[in-house]
C-alpha cells in the first residue's frame, strides 16, 4: 500500500531511489571498513582494529535507518549484493599491504564522496521533489560521515 504522506507518487520513487544509490555506498563502505578490521596489520594493530570496529557499527545503524527510510517512502530496499554492486559509486578494493595508512586513506575517499552525493541531494530532495523529511534525514547522514572521516583524517596527521 502506498503512503499518502504528501508527497507525489514519481517524487517518493524518486527519493527512495536516492536513497538505495546511498544505501548501496554505505554497505559497500561498511564491508570495507568490515575488511580493514579483520585484516589490519601493524604495529597499531590493536587500536586500528578497535577503530575500524567502532566505524563498521555507526555504519550499520545507518544501513539499517536508511532501508527502513525506504520502507516508509512505500518503497523496498535493495538487499542483495548484486543490487549493490549495480547501485554503487564506490569501488570495491584489493589491497597489497594492509597498514592502517592505506586503509584509512582509502576509506576517507569514500567517506568524503558519500557526503559530496548526500550534499549535492539535500535542497534537490526538499526544493523539487518536496521530500524535507528525507533531505532533514540525510542532513544527519551527512553530518555522521563528516565526524567519521574526521576522525580518519586525524589519524593521517
Amino acid at each position: 500500500m502506498q503512503p499518502h504522506i504528501g508527497i507525489k507518487e514519481t517524487y517518493l520513487t524518486e527519493s527512495a531511489h536516492i536513497l538505495a544509490k546511498l544505501l548501496a555506498d554505505e554497505y559497500l563502505l561498511y564491508t570495507k571498513t568490515r575488511n580493514a578490521h579483520w585484516n589490519i596489520e601493524g604495529p597499531d594493530f590493536y587500536n586500528k582494529h578497535l577503530f575500524f570496529e567502532q566505524q563498521y557499527n555507526e555504519l550499520s545503524e545507518i544501513i539499517d535507518a536508511l532501508a527502513e527510510r525506504i520502507r516508509t517512502l512505500g518503497h523496498y530496499a535493495p538487499g542483495s549484493l548484486k543490487q549493490f554492486l549495480q547501485l554503487t559509486q564506490l569501488t570495491e578494493e584489493s589491497r597489497q599491504v594492509n597498514d592502517s595508512k592505506g586503509y584509512i586513506s582509502d576509506l576517507l575517499v569514500d567517506h568524503e564522496s558519500i557526503i559530496i552525493s548526500i550534499r549535492e541531494n539535500i535542497d534537490h530532495l526538499a526544493l523539487q521533489l518536496k521530500d524535507i523529511g528525507t533531505s532533514d534525514y540525510l542532513t544527519g547522514v551527512m553530518e555522521n560521515h563528516e565526524k567519521m572521516a574526521w576522525m580518519l583524517r586525524a589519524h593521517l596527521k
